[in-house]
């Protein structure tokens, strides 16, 4: 008989989880408890934008004309725990406010509305990215004959809906023979695609998330801590990240040097990682990370501070700014931590009148910055500017032509907070061009 799947959670991981488990073949039911959006999801609607994740749902969801059917959201929690064998519980772990730690109160009130409902014989799989430590906990809050298994996201956002479906490696933190038995019969598509399925205890399914992104977010701002010393020195980061990204055992990924990482996963999993080594007694072998954070922090100061240098001001009073981005990273709507938006708002706080245009973030944006500027285009948010500034490296604005973007622009400066713009063509439409960490190129 097919295992049946319901998915706790219907955020980002938790709606592409659900889209996912659908299209490899399975009865999936997806629960929120914020009614709203599991009437957006049962339309074939999501409440973000993930390339590809619109389309999957439509594909599935029951009661639209076409689909398979498969896939069904509900709020009842008495529904999931009839209906499943395997639950996947993807909620989300913020940051504490006013705290480096992850809060937990979603995944503790997930377990706790769960454990009452689940059936004997079933199995709930964590998805969240949490504690160390804490699958221990809650494995003790179910019920006997209850299994727990760790299975930890590795999605990029973006990306979301291939990394799911075509994983490049599948974790699962088990106790249990019959757990790892089901979770490679749930995966059992991707493993046969070649993706490596990888078994291990609780602790180390949990500590592969945080450490992977500490690993990233280390590289990041490892270049970009070069391209401060480039700044000094008055060499090119660009040149000597391809230089040193040809080294085998370092590799080019991650090393474009800009404005820094954001996004609700890099940041918060850093400082929830370091503030579980704390608690742990181990926050020696993770005081790097704290480095780490200031380096990349700091880089939204510096773009500031080059913007004032570009001006040749003191003061950004009656200076008029575009910002050409808004998300943390392209192929998303997502603006928490946005750096992007961290630059626009301080230079507006310090006196300038900032325009920003996004392709996809613009209704985030208005919604966490609502005093800013918001322009329908590129081209409408450079009109009459003093400097632009391209701080989220969409397409769209590689693409952009600068001799049109410089007949509406007061002033031809342009900034590259992201490396990814081309000088050449910039600088030949008579823009004055600056990228962080390349004074002299």
């Amino acid at each position: 008989m097919a295992l049946k799947i319901t998915v706790i959670g219907t955020g980002y991981l938790g709606a592409t989880h659900a889209a996912a488990m659908a299209e490899l073949g399975f009865e999936v039911l997806g629960l929120d408890v914020v009614p709203e959006k599991i009437e957006l999801l049962s339309s074939g609607r999501v409440p973000m934008y993930e390339p590809g994740l619109e389309e999957l749902l439509a594909k599935h969801v029951a009661g639209i004309e076409g689909s398979t059917g498969r896939l069904r959201f509900t709020t009842s929690w008495e529904e999931v725990g009839a209906f499943g064998d395997v639950h996947f519980v993807c909620v989300n772990t913020p940051q504490k406010h006013g705290e480096y730690a992850c809060d937990m109160s979603y995944v503790d009130a997930a377990f706790a509305s769960l454990a009452p409902v689940v059936r004997g014989g079933s199995l709930v799989v964590g998805k969240s990215t949490v504690p160390v430590g804490s699958a221990e906990r809650l494995s003790a809050l179910l019920p006997e004959g209850v299994d727990l298994a760790w299975n930890p996201e590795f999605l990029r956002e973006g990306f979301a809906v291939d990394d799911t479906l075509h994983p490049d490696r599948i974790v699962v933190g088990v106790r249990s023979e019959r757990a790892e038995k089901l979770l490679r019969e749930v995966y059992a598509g991707p493993v046969s695609e070649g993706s490596p399925f990888v078994v291990t205890d609780y602790p180390t399914a949990e500590l592969v998330k945080t450490a992977a992104n500490s690993f990233l977010a280390t590289k990041i701002s490892f270049i970009n801590a070069m391209a401060e010393v480039c700044e000094a020195a008055g060499g090119d980061v660009a040149k000597l990240a391809e230089a040193i990204g040809h080294d085998e055992r370092i590799g080019a990924k991650f090393l474009r040097a800009g404005i820094g990482f954001g996004g609700g996963c890099l940041p918060k999993d850093i400082r929830a990682f370091m503030a579980r080594a704390g608690e742990l007694g181990a926050d020696q072998a993770l005081t790097f990370l704290r480095e780490i954070d200031s380096i990349n922090m700091r880089r939204r100061a510096q773009m500031v501070s080059m913007t004032r240098e570009a001006l040749g001001v003191d003061s950004f009073l009656g200076k008029r700014v575009a910002v050409l981005g808004a998300t943390f990273k392209p192929d998303s709507d997502d603006v928490r931590d946005s750096p992007a938006l961290n630059v626009a708002g301080q230079i507006q706080l310090q006196g300038g009148q900032v325009t920003v245009y996004d392709p996809k973030g613009m209704e985030n944006a208005r919604r966490l910055f609502p005093t800013l500027v918001y322009a329908d285009s590129a081209l409408e948010a450079v009109r009459g500017a003093d400097v632009v500034l391209h701080l989220t490296e969409w397409s769209e604005f590689r693409d952009l032509d600068p001799a049109e973007l410089g007949e509406v622009a007061s002033s031809r400066v342009v900034l590259d907070g992201r490396n990814t713009l081309d000088p050449v063509r910039w600088r030949e439409a008579g823009w004055t061009y600056r990228a962080m960490g390349r004074p002299s190129a």
